[in-house]
């Protein structure tokens, strides 16, 4: 007894002796590894996709970091002028005033000698206390 084989989907010659019940089961097990194997190949699509946007995105941030710590340098090597400009004409007012009360106590006459502010005194004292810097999403905006 022959059967007689349709053209649906779940009719394969291979499968045409075997009982009805595990012939369908082999073919909605195979169809179902088929999906299976269809989605996992989608998913590693999309992971390879996020990995290339994460490794684009972190190299816009290395470049954002580097041109940022490029500005902090320059930032921090004129600071450091300007601190020793501060102690230079520190050192130059000391000396005028040292001169000024020379030539008041010589002369008898009263000068108006100015008293250096103590920040100056102490340049490594900022006359402002120092504020946290926030990180923000703007920061590194070019």
């Amino acid at each position: 007894m022959q059967r007689q084989l349709s053209s649906g989907s779940d009719e394969d010659p291979r499968y045409a002796d075997m009982d009805e019940r595990k012939r369908k089961r082999l073919i909605s097990n195979r169809e179902s590894a088929r999906r299976s194997r269809m989605r996992k190949q989608q998913q590693l699509g999309d992971l390879i996709n996020q990995v290339t946007k994460l490794q684009s995105e972190n190299a816009e941030l290395v470049i954002r970091i580097n041109a940022a710590s490029q500005l902090y340098e320059g930032i921090e090597s004129e600071n450091n002028v300007l601190r020793a400009q501060v102690m230079e004409l520190t050192d130059r007012l000391r000396s005028l005033n040292s001169v000024l009360q020379i030539l008041e106590e010589v002369s008898g006459l009263a000068m108006d000698i100015p008293e250096i502010p103590e920040n100056l005194l102490e340049p490594w004292q900022l006359p402002c206390p120092v504020q946290p810097i926030m990180a923000s999403p703007n920061v590194f905006q070019c």
